[in-house]
């Protein structure tokens, strides 16, 4: 019901109620006739019913209208009292809502009966609405990216790396790396790729290697000799290469293991090596480039996110798709997963609403502190004034009864 059908009600009731009380005061003003021009007995009886009811009808409609205007316009003490209490109505009815409604114990039942994860599972399952979530997040995301000041951004990223980078010690790092792949056997797998290189070098050169014997060796030494030694060279030496090749437990592979070893820790512990990595970093890592890579980052980060936010079948957007379907089928059949999804979500709620109870008695009290005077008194009246106008109607009524009680003892009695 609108506000002009319940004006029109109030309208109607405040009617009904004075039409009753003129109407006793037209019976009283006919009986008072009657009793001085034709004196009767039943007339006594009825002007003192009559009479009674107007006070009763008068008393209450000053009742009714002290509670939102002032009566006939005047301003007597304890009237008009919606618009002049409306912060103490705000506060006590913010108290009544938050003590009587939000307390614990009258929250608990409701939040133990949250059961929210199959009905979230089903809704998720819809294409329709999967589409709606990944496009309503896609442009929050986007909207924030857009809104970013790229300056900013890359100031932060630079100061950021610039703190990251007055506390790296590469020598303690490339050490430490090192250490990491002697320990995992790693280096075995260069050792053996080298070996094969050197002995397919060496046997893919043999006639350099002739060349270089020859051009070492004494000219009256025979051409057929030098060949024979560059191949007894050429032969042994791939040989020996392809014992390291293919044999694990080389000794050249434990010498280059322990060199490994002494190498690491001369890394992480000398003076020298400490303060060339220092200037490798200082020539890498200073503010000009470090600002450099910065924007570089944040560009090419933008510009990504951008571009698989906006397309409709990014990879990003696909994979959003593949994990809303795992969530949707967890929350619909996975049982263990949607009890701990209720409870934390019941959890959450009732510790929320606790923590903030307070906050909606201050909204309420403000809400109603915050209405103009008159404005709260209207819409009061137009709320409960019909029922109010009922308390006229049975005023004149009860007072009516009363009176021709209190006659009738004092006619008989007294």
């Amino acid at each position: 019901m609108n506000d002009i059908d319940k004006r029109k009600q109030l309208r109607k009731y405040k009617t009904f109620a004075t039409g009753l009380f003129i109407l006793m005061a037209c019976i009283f003003i006919f009986t008072e006739y009657l009793q001085k021009t034709h004196a009767s007995h039943w007339t006594g009886y009825v002007g003192a019913f009559s009479e009674a009811a107007m006070v009763g009808a008068l008393a209450d409609w000053f009742a009714v209208t002290a509670l939102f205007h002032y009566p006939l316009g005047i301003k007597i003490p304890h009237t008009n009292l919606i618009q002049n209490s409306k912060e103490k109505i705000g506060d006590n009815l913010g108290n009544f809502v938050v003590e009587n409604f939000l307390s614990a114990k009258n929250i608990r039942p409701y939040i133990l009966q949250l059961k929210v994860s199959k009905i979230a599972g089903q809704w998720l399952a819809t294409e329709k609405n999967q589409k709606v979530l990944i496009r309503e997040l896609s442009a929050v995301v986007i909207g924030i990216i857009i809104k970013l000041d790229d300056r900013q951004v890359v100031r932060f990223i630079s100061m950021k790396a610039e703190e990251m980078s007055e506390n790296l010690n590469l020598n303690n790092i490339i050490g430490n790396g090192i250490d990491y792949i002697l320990e995992k056997d790693e280096h075995q797998k260069l050792i053996t790729g080298l070996a094969g290189q050197v002995k397919n070098y060496i046997l893919g050169n043999q006639n350099m290697v002739r060349e270089r014997v020859k051009r070492e060796s004494y000219a009256l030494i025979p051409k057929f000799i030098d060949d024979a030694v560059a191949d007894k060279i050429t032969n042994g030496l791939s040989l020996y290469f392809d014992e390291v090749q293919h044999n694990l437990e080389h000794p050249l592979r434990r010498e280059i293991t322990q060199k490994l070893i002494v190498f690491a820790e001369e890394i992480k512990t000398q003076p020298r090596w400490k303060a060339e990595f220092e200037g490798v970093r200082k020539s890498f890592l200073h503010e000009d480039k470090i600002n450099m890579y910065a924007k570089d980052i944040w560009n090419s980060v933008r510009t990504t996110i951008l571009s698989e936010l906006t397309k409709e079948d990014s990879a990003v957007k696909k994979y959003l798709k593949k994990n809303l379907d795992e969530l949707s089928y967890s929350l619909q059949n996975d049982e263990k997963f949607q009890q701990k999804t209720d409870h934390w979500i019941r959890v959450t709620a009732y510790r929320y609403i606790l923590k903030n109870t307070h906050r909606f008695g201050e909204l309420i009290s403000s809400t109603v502190g915050n209405w103009e005077g008159k404005e709260l008194s209207r819409k009061l009246e137009l709320e409960v004034g019909k029922d109010l106008q009922f308390i006229r109607v049975n005023g004149t009524l009860v007072g009516g009864l009363v009176g021709l009680m209190i006659y009738t003892i004092a006619h008989f009695f007294i």
